[in-house]
């Protein structure tokens, strides 16, 4: 029988002490011509105080199985069987799966009894409204109060959440805080009604190491002292590491294996976890680099950056009087970059990384600097050059995109992705055009026959393959991968990197890659270059950077980094910078 009775956080409990507790959940989707069976006989229980890390690659059904909790889905989403069981404040039981959809129980519990904290706070947040009105509207859904009162509780939780002067911050728009205080933001939205339940749904997937760090911090602080249960959506194994009590693994809509943190991450049973926790582990070590190159003496840079800059708000007032304190995105950085080799550029967002990728392509006109190439036809000032040299530019340097889904044109299919580069440079026929995508497919291990399928055909990592096979069409000296990874789970994550390895390998390529993963890099780079707030701090090979490095503030990002261990937790006892 469930009791109802409440538990020793104060918040009530079923009948094995679980403050929620799901059986059996299983969820279609409708489409056109068929249906998707998008979770099937999914079970498990959340309890006070405790963290379920749900795992899992894109697509196996965690974010679905989240939002059937609040029964948040799309129209065409129905929950074919199962139960979903929240304790009744005064006594029994309710099956959130059997409430209909407007019913007043229903909308009590999203956000009273259950909060919850999206991936993408940009799109989560409203950009018309400040972030108090937003936050109040939320207290005063759930509690009977004035809107002083909900404007003070607001105020309340903002500091609660560590926003710097709330009592001014809360009547900021969006757009004005970092991606941080975005999600901090979401956070204290959340926490609006004091749940029993907090879902946090890749709530660090968009965010700098540092960053991540503070968030979990704060989400395991916060869920500790209020004695919530958790359920964390996440595929980053290193997250689970640090956050989760247990684990749940998630495989085509199924959990395959549930257990104790630490007996997931030292004794698995199933192939699938063994091969998520391998996938994150290899991301750990540093890749062997032979030595084919020669020494670097001997060798002459293919691409050499001079004292680059970017500042804004540089420009003279509306008065005539020039503008005070300009921003410097970029500022007086320098470095070389070697053929065949791979620099990685790290740093916290809005430490300029993107900037530099885009001021060395001159997609941004640099302020100061100078950045010289190399390729057939002798050295190239790339700052100089007018728009007929730059596309010519162009062609020996590359870009790879971020997210793979923004990146591609839905209207054009694979041939018309992969070959409008070589229909822009000119002198190519269709035969050739097609035969070289067709080169390009298999170069990056897309099935040719493919050629004729949209980009929505095709799952995120294929995505970034043919982003990537665009970028090498024209046979390019140079590729610059800003963020090139990061839209993806991490065990794709290695395929792409492997993949790059390997066409770097055949094809002799020099890589700039831009990231803030901190694994990625180390696996990737020979050499690793560290910037902060514009400026270039510290650079060197990519296994001393990562495992000694000089400066503070690489010292705090690296430990900062999740470690895919339980045992071995680092951002407890990581180092916090302040300038």
């Amino acid at each position: 029988m469930i009791t109802g009775a409440a538990s020793q956080t104060g918040h009530p409990v079923l009948d094995d002490g679980s403050v929620l507790r799901v059986e059996r959940l299983s969820l279609d989707f409708r489409l056109r011509n068929q249906i998707l069976h998008a979770v099937r006989d999914v079970s498990f229980r959340l309890v006070a105080g405790q963290t379920l890390a749900l795992v899992g690659e894109s697509g196996s059904g965690k974010s679905v199985t989240a939002r059937s909790l609040l029964r948040i889905l799309d129209r065409n989403a129905a929950i074919t069987s199962g139960r979903i069981l929240l304790p009744r404040q005064g006594g029994g039981e309710i099956d959130i799966a059997q409430l209909t959809e407007r019913s007043p129980e229903l909308l009590a519990i999203r956000g009273g009894r259950i909060g919850l904290i999206f991936q993408e706070p940009m799109s989560s947040l409203s950009p018309v409204h400040t972030i108090g009105s937003q936050i109040v509207e939320a207290v005063r859904l759930h509690r009977r109060v004035s809107k002083r009162e909900g404007r003070e509780r607001a105020v309340e939780l903002l500091r609660q959440v560590e926003i710097p002067d709330p009592g001014r911050m809360i009547d900021r728009y969006t757009f004005e805080f970092s991606g941080g205080m975005r999600q901090r933001a979401m956070i204290a939205m959340a926490l609006a009604a004091d749940p029993d339940v907090l879902i946090a749904d890749e709530p660090t997937t968009a965010l700098d190491v540092t960053t991540q760090a503070e968030i979990l911090d704060l989400v395991k602080r916060i869920q500790v002292a209020r004695g919530m249960a958790m359920l964390l959506i996440t595929h980053d194994m290193g997250v689970v590491a640090e956050v989760a009590d247990e684990v749940a693994v998630m495989r085509f809509g199924r959990i395959v294996e549930t257990g104790d943190v630490d007996d997931i991450f030292h004794d698995a049973g199933h192939s699938y976890t063994r091969r998520l926790l391998d996938a994150t582990v290899r991301l750990e070590t540093s890749r062997e680099v032979d030595g084919r190159r020669g020494p670097a003496k001997e060798r002459e840079p293919v691409l050499s950056v001079r004292g680059l800059g970017k500042s804004y708000g540089a420009a003279a007032s509306w008065w005539g009087s020039a503008a005070a304190n300009p921003v410097k995105a970029v500022d007086d950085v320098s470095f070389d970059l070697m053929p065949g080799e791979n620099l990685g550029i790290v740093g916290e967002s809005g430490s300029g990384k993107t900037t530099l990728g885009r001021l060395i392509l001159r997609i941004t006109e640099p302020s100061a600097g100078q950045v010289i190439y190399r390729g057939a036809g002798g050295e190239t000032d790339v700052t100089a050059l007018d728009k007929r040299g730059l596309r010519r530019f162009h062609r020996d340097v590359r870009l790879v995109f971020q997210d793979p889904f923004a990146s591609l044109n839905p209207r054009m299919n694979v041939r018309q992705i992969v070959g409008d580069p070589l229909r822009v440079a000119g002198g190519w026929d269709r035969q050739r055009i097609e035969r070289r995508v067709a080169e390009l497919l298999e170069l990056v291990g897309l099935d040719p026959a493919a050629a004729e399928r949209y980009p929505h055909a095709f799952s995120g990592g294929q995505r970034q393959r043919i982003g990537i096979a665009r970028a090498l069409a024209l046979e390019p000296k140079v590729v610059i991968a800003d963020e090139a990874t990061a839209a993806l789970d991490v065990s794709i994550r290695a395929q792409i990197l492997d993949l790059l390895l390997d066409i770097q390998r055949r094809l002799d390529l020099s890589f700039l890659f831009i990231s803030h993963d901190i694994s990625v890099v180390r696996y990737f780079c020979d050499r690793v270059g560290v910037m902060h707030r514009g400026k270039l701090v510290e650079i060197g090979p990519a296994d001393e950077i990562c495992t000694r490095p000089r400066q503070p503030y690489t010292q705090s990002l690296i430990s900062a980094v999740p470690s895919p261990d339980p045992r071995r937790k680092r951002m407890l006892h990581r180092t916090r910078f302040t300038a």
